[in-house]
């Protein structure tokens, strides 16, 4: 029987999103294990997902000798190792843990493994914006902001596995803390927390009317409604955020001249505020060797499907 599926995995701090997805890229079943309180043991959570992902292939009357293998996309993912490494998120996985090699021994089925930034761009580079690019950056932008690097059409991870952390390059030096302990980090003000943070402290700072004001706990989503209905301070907290990652685009550009920059995740839903002030600045501080080459560019990847999607890709590699 011809193994022509794979399973893809999407790791998150309280959910697991996984699917069964096919050589066109095609997600033919799905589901999403989510827990308030997930598992401190590393085989508690292992033996349930494993249970989770054939209770699936029983569930959508697949075969099991169809699969080809596991692709996963984690925080701290090492494509090398297959391990996950003092993830902080992640409760199970405050040591260092065997990932691929339990998950092979509980299903049965060949595992490959990445961080979920990487898997992200496998994914576009598979079925999404960059299929035929050799050279792009995929950027994240979620809870953090992750980022996957390719350059002449290899995944680059670097002498230990953890290569492309552009997320925790200094944006602001002395800057805002940053939960990786740095200061300034790029993460710490363009993620999705971030954006959420400058509008609370933009607030503390001055008398000026926003409807944010009547939002007890603001999130990024909040401050994107309230752009929406035209509040200046929104709008403007959506500049400054778009300048500030234009401009550690401009450097990201420089180490290795892609031919584009992907935007993905909950925070690029933003794009109508934050791609006019990205590319502005982006373009004013690249060097002029590659001002107005670089495209900018979101991802294609359907919404419900895009996490699943690209840890699949790392499935066929399996």
């Amino acid at each position: 029987m011809a193994k022509d599926l794979v399973f893809g995995i999407d790791i998150g701090g309280q959910s697991a999103k996984y699917g069964i997805v096919n050589m066109a890229g095609e997600v033919l079943a799905q589901n999403k294990w989510e827990t308030a309180v997930p598992p401190t043991d590393a085989q508690v959570y292992i033996d349930t997902l494993a249970k989770a992902l054939k209770d699936l292939l029983v569930k959508s009357g697949i075969n099991s000798e169809r699969i080809h293998g596991i692709g996963v996309g984690a925080p701290n993912g090492n494509y090398y190792h297959g391990v996950i490494e003092c993830a902080p998120n992640l409760p199970w996985a405050h040591t260092r843990v065997e990932f691929a090699k339990m998950l092979e021994e509980a299903t049965g089925f060949p595992v490959k493994l990445t961080n979920d930034a990487n898997a992200a761009a496998l994914g576009e580079m598979k079925y999404g914006v960059a299929q035929g690019m050799r050279d792009f950056i995929m950027i994240t932008l979620g809870t953090g902001v992750g980022s996957g690097i390719v350059i002449g059409g290899q995944m680059v991870y670097g002498h230990d596995g953890f290569a492309g952390e552009l997320g925790h390059t200094v944006a602001v030096p002395g800057g805002r803390p940053c939960g990786c302990g740095k200061k300034g980090c790029l993460e710490a003000y363009c993620s999705a927390i971030g954006v959420a943070r400058t509008a609370r402290e933009w607030l503390e700072e001055s008398k000026e009317p926003s409807v944010l004001r009547d939002v007890p706990k603001i999130t990024s989503k909040d401050v994107y409604d309230a752009a929406k209905k035209g509040d200046a301070l929104a709008l403007r907290v959506f500049e400054f955020t778009g300048r500030l990652l234009g401009t550690k685009l401009a450097d990201f550009i420089a180490f290795s001249a892609p031919e584009a920059i992907v935007l993905f995740g909950g925070l690029a839903h933003a794009r109508d505020f934050l791609t006019k002030p990205i590319v502005e600045a982006m373009n004013e501080e690249v060097l002029p060797l590659w001002k107005g080459k670089v495209k900018l560019l979101y991802s294609a990847l359907p919404e419900a499907d895009a996490a699943i999607l690209g840890a699949s890709a790392l499935g066929w590699e399996a």
